[in-house]
């Protein structure tokens, strides 16, 4: 037996992510994330947008450049 494909609208792929219809064509565009088109219509597997979901997934320390250093933590030789 074999499996259906669950498919998204990119209305819906854009909600569930979050983000705006904007930013979802610029990811297909650029390559980030796989989509369909049939005729018209563009299409996104699921398992695609669950996997590029966690692609995007912050790792412990990739922040650190967005925050200062705390006070008295300095170097002080």
């Amino acid at each position: 037996m074999t499996e259906e494909t669950a498919w998204l609208g990119t209305k819906e792929a854009a909600a569930q992510l979050g983000i705006t219809l904007r930013s979802l064509y610029r990811f297909i565009d650029e390559g980030d994330l796989a989509a369909y088109r049939f005729g018209r219509v563009i299409r996104l597997k699921v398992d695609d947008v669950e996997r590029y979901v966690e692609s995007c997934r912050i790792l412990p320390g990739q922040l650190e450049h967005l925050y200062p250093p705390l006070k008295g933590s300095g170097d002080h030789s």
